[in-house]
């Protein structure tokens, strides 16, 4: 997609003069629900006006709410990255951040980070070691013995309710059975084992009894941990309760799965052996394989709608393409395929 392509807003905010600190480079990144843009110290994240079954950012009260909603919640793990919800204005064909004239969106700022330390970066590089995993393990351990864990939040934990989340996957993606990412037997398989898995739901009352559901990350992977001097955990899912209220082991088995993904299995044992004694969670393991299935899926399915927005590039299109193909595999692998 080129430049005259994006929204107009966007297209502005492209430019140095649209921020009121020093900016001498600017990145635009893509999913596809956001627009992030990278400029100076800062990144401004900006929801896109998309609707799904699972989130409504149509209007522009609606994207005001999750950006407030974003910042509070993300606060939760990194308060001091998670600075501010401000207006994008325009007034009359100048459009900028935070300055005179109507708010036509919002976005949320929040201090950058460094790149070299994401820890997909740092996994690329061959560097993530078993004491990165152990740093990660100390934060969550207290966010999750932390988080509400109500009545109302336990009933996010129920075989029915999990159901939900894991069926709509399905519905969502049988159109696109066939196309290069996915085939018909990695679908059939992987919907059989989890129909198999969500006829048990004894297994799933047990975690509720244990108080293993919580108010929880919801998008606890590597794209989301940064392994700098301070570790941040961050962009956790707001637009959707019920991707948030969850087991941890969902939460935990979605980075175990990512480590898996890249070839680490290894590291991810050690997450998981560690996370689950320090926890002191030993059903844990009962339900990994089923999640980290489940969270396989959803980046393939995520892969597939990013591929398939009308405003991605090309390049865009087919790395999100392979990433999907990859995330099905490895999802029809923990089916046992």
């Amino acid at each position: 997609m080129t430049v005259s392509q994006l929204p107009p807003f966007i297209q502005a905010l492209q430019h140095p003069a649209a921020y009121p600190h020093p900016v001498s480079a600017i990145k635009l990144v893509q999913t596809h629900i956001s627009y992030v843009l990278l400029a100076g110290d800062f990144v401004y994240k900006i929801k896109k006006p998309v609707l799904f079954d699972f989130l409504d950012f149509t209007s522009l009260d609606k994207r005001k709410h999750f950006c407030e909603e974003e910042l509070h919640l993300n606060r939760r793990l990194c308060p001091s990255l998670y600075l501010e919800v401000l207006p994008i204005t325009q007034d009359g064909d100048t459009i900028c951040l935070n300055g005179a004239g109507s708010a036509i969106d919002y976005c949320v700022k929040m201090a950058r980070m460094p790149e070299e330390r994401m820890m997909g970066s740092v996994i690329k590089r061959g560097e993530l070691t078993p004491a990165m995993l152990d740093g990660i393990v100390d934060l969550l351990v207290p966010f999750y013995q932390q988080a509400e864990g109500g009545e109302e939040i336990q009933a996010f934990g129920t075989a029915q309710a999990v159901s939900v989340n894991v069926l709509e996957n399905f519905e969502e993606t049988v159109t696109f059975i066939g196309c290069p990412a996915l085939n018909q037997g990695e679908f059939d398989a992987i919907s059989a084992y989890a129909k198999r898995f969500l006829a048990q739901p004894a297994l799933f009352r047990q975690r509720i009894e244990a108080g293993k559901i919580r108010d929880c990350h919801g998008d606890l992977y590597s794209a989301n941990i940064c392994l700098a001097e301070q570790t941040f955990i961050y962009d956790c899912i707001e637009f959707n309760q019920r991707f948030r209220y969850c087991d941890v082991a969902s939460d935990v088995a979605f980075l175990a799965m990512d480590l898996d993904f890249y070839g680490l299995s290894d590291l991810s044992n050690h997450f998981i052996s560690t996370f689950s004694r320090r926890a002191n969670d030993p059903g844990l393991n009962r339900m990994l394989n089923f999640y980290k299935c489940y969270r396989a899926y959803v980046r393939g399915k995520i892969g597939l709608f990013t591929a398939h927005e009308p405003e991605v590039d090309d390049a865009t299109k087919a790395n999100s393409l392979e990433q999907a193909r990859k995330y099905f595999a490895l999802a029809a692998a923990y089916a046992g395929v």
